[in-house]
């Protein structure tokens, strides 16, 4: 077996995780927003050194049997309103105001589409209508669309979708330069609530573009390097497929989905029924959990708070991180949610960055050492960093420096404890994960402000979205309506046929594959999911039924070891370090992560460092390292 690589693309720093049977190495870079592929392939040019000794990407990509990408491009174009100028042209019972069902809605549509956006009586005779539908893109075109999405409201969608395909199909060639794309809803998705099949298509069209152009780039150059398999995309469902077999939008957030799947994977492990995770990186804190071994997710997943036919993963992003820009307004410190992201930086990057963080601030009070940060490969600068806390926090709040800096983590810690509180519901049985680069730096603090007496630190917390995309396989779902009286043989056959080539596309035959069949039945009021019989059962008023087939190919995953409550020694400190705690500096034990054997254990105070995070062990809490580097932190 091959070396499996796993890619998590973050908005501040992109990490890389490379796995050779239970050797794992990581590394990390800064994102690279102007080119996405050069932070890609310098990830994986700094992982070809760690794990050769110099740069050989062509030696480790002809070793690898999978790459697995996930990518935050999706979720940063929405935040950004970066993408494609859409135009709309609806028809049947579908409307515009429709659309702005919620006041969010409402803010979307006219950020994505703005006034381009028209409809098409389909009562017309051919002739009218082919006349109309025509003048009808070329208003959108000449409003500034450069793609169209086309939706139909009503169950006749299908027809009358089709009906102005094959009219635009004769206007508007395709093969010619300067054709606009035109995207039908029925292609995107089958659902038959119009207005979340639109906003379906509407985002996919928002997004598919840009990602298309950098993902292609991406594996044209990983096989000019000598790949020996397609690039996989990691997908917001939990499973992983080659980019031409990827929609757009199940990409959104799946970055943090990825963090969710090593959850998923460490509660099983340890046995946690309920996991609470913060994953905190330059941008934002995403917060999910598991509960019961499933990982927290909405059928019909949310999007800026806007409904899409698609299942997502149900974790909020906060607008709280390391870069997270902090300032006085009103008198008051305001945390984000704007970042300063890597370039420019916290100020103490020495990038050009001005504005205060939270980064600037740990650094101040002592918890963060210049020498030993991010590996030791960013030096951060001290001086740059209070020149910013003074200007933008000590001198509005009419204080020093360092009140300042303790006033800043009281309103970082908050709003991370007041974001986990607002997301689930905590209870005495609530264990909190905490990774990302950001996430282990003062986690005893928010634990306690989240009432949660139990913390968990992966031992890749710094890179550990990255390692959870490890425990995804290769998958693809599919699914067809079925009416009483329908041959429900025959349907199955036909998604049978779609399943297999979709795995074929993959290199994979159907039968090396499982099977899962399960029966969908949804009304406008409930939803339910059963396992597929030889027979339809008897559906109620208003209810519709939904055959879905999925083939899931297995690929190897991580193997997780480790357990806690083995028989404990003392934790080796070799250093110390000022920290400044309640207004003073005091001289706190250091201990290294990889200094430590298993059942280390020690009480706080104290630091707890290793290559890519800091965690600072507070008064009352006691740390215990096992023998898979996890660090559990307890009160006592």
């Amino acid at each position: 077996m091959g070396k499996l690589i796993n890619i998590d693309n973050g908005g501040t720093l992109t990490d890389i995780c490379v796995l050779d049977g239970d050797q794992v190495w990581r590394t990390k870079t800064l994102t690279t927003p102007f080119d996405l592929s050069k932070c890609f392939f310098d990830g994986l040019v700094k992982a070809s050194k760690a794990i050769y000794g110099c740069e050989d990407i062509v030696a480790l990509l002809a070793s690898t049997d999978h790459i697995r990408y996930s990518t935050t491009q999706g979720t940063n174009a929405l935040v950004e309103r970066k993408g494609q100028r859409l135009g709309l042209l609806l028809s049947g019972g579908l409307s515009v105001d429709a659309l702005r069902h919620t006041t969010q809605a409402a803010g979307l549509l006219a950020d994505l589409v703005g006034e381009r956006s028209v409809s098409v009586d389909l009562g017309l005779a051919d002739e009218a209508l082919a006349s109309a539908a025509v003048r009808a893109v070329n208003a959108l075109a000449s409003a500034g669309a450069n793609r169209i999405v086309v939706a139909h409201g009503g169950h006749d969608r299908l027809a009358q979708e089709q009906r102005l395909k094959k009219i635009f199909l004769r206007a508007f060639p395709q093969h010619l330069l300067g054709a606009i794309p035109l995207l039908y809803s029925h292609e995107v998705v089958e659902d038959d609530d119009d207005v979340r099949r639109a906003w379906t298509t509407i985002f996919n069209a928002f997004l598919h573009p840009a990602m298309e152009r950098f993902l292609y780039n991406a594996e044209h150059k990983l096989r000019t390097n000598k790949a020996q398999n397609p690039l996989l995309i990691f997908r917001n469902d939990g499973h992983s497929a080659r980019v031409a077999k990827t929609i757009a939008l199940k990409t959104y957030s799946s970055g943090p989905r990825g963090g969710m799947e090593g959850a998923r994977a460490l509660a099983a492990h340890y046995g946690f029924e309920h996991l609470v995770s913060i994953d905190i990186g330059g941008t934002t804190t995403d917060i999910g959990e598991v509960r019961a071994g499933a990982v927290r997710e909405d059928r019909h997943g949310q999007v800026e708070g806007v409904a899409v036919s698609f299942p997502l993963c149900n974790v909020v992003s906060v607008g709280v991180g390391g870069s997270s820009i902090i300032r006085v307004e009103n008198g008051a410190i305001r945390v984000g949610p704007e970042s300063v992201g890597s370039a420019p930086g916290p100020a103490c990057f020495g990038l050009g960055g001005t504005q205060a963080t939270i980064t600037d601030a740990f650094l101040l009070s002592g918890l963060l050492d210049p020498e030993s940060f991010f590996g030791g490969e960013l030096k951060i600068d001290a001086a740059r960093a209070r020149s910013a806390v003074e200007t933008h926090l000590a001198t509005p709040l009419g204080t020093n420096a360092e009140s300042a800096v303790a006033r800043m983590e009281q309103a970082w810690v908050a709003k991370v404890a007041d974001s986990i509180r607002a997301f689930t519901a905590v209870t005495p049985q609530t264990t909190l994960a905490a990774f990302g680069g950001a996430g282990p730096f003062v986690v005893c603090r928010v634990a306690e402000a989240a009432g949660i007496s139990r913390v968990l630190i992966p031992g890749l917390a710094a890179v550990f979205s990255a390692f959870g995309l490890g425990f995804s396989d290769i998958a693809h779902s599919y699914e067809a309506a079925i009416a009483p009286g329908d041959d429900l043989a025959a349907v199955v056959s036909t998604l049978t046929q779609r399943v297999r080539r979709g795995m074929h596309a993959e290199g994979f035959a159907l039968e090396d594959c499982t099977l899962t069949r399960s029966l969908r039945i949804a009304s406008a009021q409930s939803e339910r999911v059963l396992p597929l019989g030889d027979s339809l059962p008897a559906l109620q008023a208003g209810e519709r039924a939904f055959v879905s087939l999925t083939a899931c190919k297995p690929i190897a995953q991580p193997s997780l070891r480790g357990k806690f409550g083995a028989a404990t020694t003392a934790a080796v400190s070799r250093a110390t370090r000022a920290v400044l705690l309640n207004d003073k500096t005091r001289e706190l034990p250091l201990y290294r992560v990889e200094d430590q054997c298993a059942g280390a254990a020690a009480n706080g105070p104290a630091v707890l460092e290793e290559a890519f995070f800091t965690c600072r062990i507070d008064a009352g809490w006691r740390f215990e390292v096992n023998d898979a580097g996890d660090v559990l932190l307890s009160k006592v």
